[in-house]
């Protein structure tokens, strides 16, 4: 929900850092340094050590902000570096929570409810990131179908009734696809920050996460159906 917002702010403070970054440190280079930070700020998380794990978790973020200002000022954006900067982030987002109840917990494994709501949050991970993904191959799918069976959606093409009808769909799905949700990356980081602040806080913060992911993949599922119809 915030992300759009804060996009200009997150330019401003890291494109004048990317210029300062050597030749010889590429954006995948920083992509992993920000996935090795994000899995120290998990271990020092599950060993109770809050003040190392936000550490290594606000050098997480800055990284990961970071390798994406370095690709798009070098012109180095590349579908692989894109694709381990969202693997590297899927995994850190969902050992945070089993880390922070492993330290929330102190070694008291009865604490059900606890990881219940880890659980039930973790499946919510699960569930939104389908919907997302599902959108983007269908946009893709029909992409590739729409004019003839392949080629791209420009202007002024000169297609049948039907292809139009399909053309139209397509950017209707990809509107649907970007519309922002109740919680994205910044009220996921949000959130993730607190826990790891405040490992005491897990559970309710779980509870929190799963409502708030929950609402929004409701938000996503009520945009798509009337497309895919």
């Amino acid at each position: 929900m915030l992300d759009i917002q804060f996009r200009p702010l997150k330019d401003q403070v890291f494109n004048p850092i990317s210029r300062l970054v050597p030749k010889a440190i590429t954006p995948l280079h920083l992509t992993v340094l920000a996935f090795f930070s994000g899995l120290n700020s998990c271990l020092h998380a599950s060993q109770n050590h809050p003040t190392l794990s936000l550490t290594f978790w606000l050098l997480n973020r800055a990284l990961d902000c970071l390798d994406g200002a370095v690709a798009r000022h070098r012109n180095q954006s590349s579908d692989l570096g894109g694709f381990l900067d969202l693997l590297g982030d899927f995994i850190v987002y969902s050992l945070i929570p089993i880390c922070c109840g492993l330290s929330s917990a102190g070694g008291n494994g009865e604490r059900w409810h606890l990881w219940a709501s880890i659980a039930v949050v973790e499946a919510s991970f699960h569930v939104n990131n389908f919907v997302l993904f599902y959108v983007a191959a269908v946009v893709e799918k029909r992409k590739a179908t729409a004019v003839g069976g392949g080629g791209e959606l420009r202007d002024g093409d000169r297609v049948g009734e039907k292809d139009t009808e399909m053309k139209v769909k397509v950017k209707e799905l990809t509107s649907v696809a970007m519309r922002p949700a109740l919680v994205e990356g910044m009220e996921s980081g949000i959130m993730f920050t607190i826990m790891l602040a405040r490992p005491a806080w897990t559970e309710g913060v779980c509870w929190v996460m799963a409502v708030l992911v929950g609402v929004g993949i409701c938000q996503r599922v009520i945009w798509l159906v009337p497309v895919l119809k």
